[in-house]
């Protein structure tokens, strides 16, 4: 593997006010990407495999994929300019009308780009001068893992006895807000409400560190 590129996972998919925060990461390193709220909704609706009624965006364009004999192969997260993140769709394709495999490389949201891996089982990579220049928030996820980790044991014990729902603690945005002191970043809306797209179609990475 080029050692220019670092191997990624989706580690969580959290609602904000407005917006999503994807935690990217693996077991040596968390960064965040705030992105859209109708992005971050299909990315948590196809990593937990909910089925829909009717193809979304993401569904339609992976269906067209498919019909031509083409696949998300991997998704580059290459560059960071300031707090918007700048991203890298490669696409092989392989049919009866070429005899050799074709592989192109489209600029995209990361967002968008994270939603077709995910849809597709595709890996994500980040370039080595992205990876050491985010910052870690591997214990702000913790935090919000181990909440969350409370919340759903409270619960439980609440269910078996049969106390009321109201009484069950919940994890609210303002929960997430105030353990990892995030606050919403730029939406998708603020930059192109399109699939996909330029220079101005990328999202931006806030983090907002607790004084003292």
């Amino acid at each position: 593997m080029n050692k220019d590129v670092i191997e990624v996972q989706v580690r969580a998919v959290l609602p904000l006010e407005g917006s999503f925060a994807v935690f990217l990461g693996n077991e040596t390193k968390v960064f965040v990407i705030y992105i859209d709220e109708s992005v971050g909704t299909a990315i948590s609706m196809f990593m937990r495999g909910v089925s829909k009624e009717r193809p979304l965006t993401h569904d339609l364009v992976g269906h067209l994929l498919l019909a031509f004999g083409a696949r998300v192969e991997r998704v580059v997260i290459n560059n960071i300019n300031g707090s918007v993140f700048h991203a890298r769709l490669i696409i092989s394709a392989e049919n009866e009308l070429q005899t050799t495999r074709k592989v192109i490389e489209l600029d995209a949201r990361p967002s968008d780009s994270i939603a077709m891996a995910v849809q597709q089982s595709a890996p994500i990579f980040v370039a080595k001068s992205v990876w050491d220049t985010v910052e870690d928030v591997s214990d702000t996820l913790a935090q919000i893992e181990k909440k969350g980790l409370e919340v759903q044991q409270a619960a439980e014990a609440a269910a078996e006895e049969d106390e009321d729902d109201d009484d069950i603690e919940e994890l609210s945005d303002e929960d997430i807000n105030t353990i990892a002191g995030l606050e919403p970043g730029k939406s998708d809306e603020e930059y192109d409400d399109g699939f996909g797209g330029d220079d101005d179609d990328e999202e931006g990475e806030e983090w907002k560190k607790a004084d003292g």
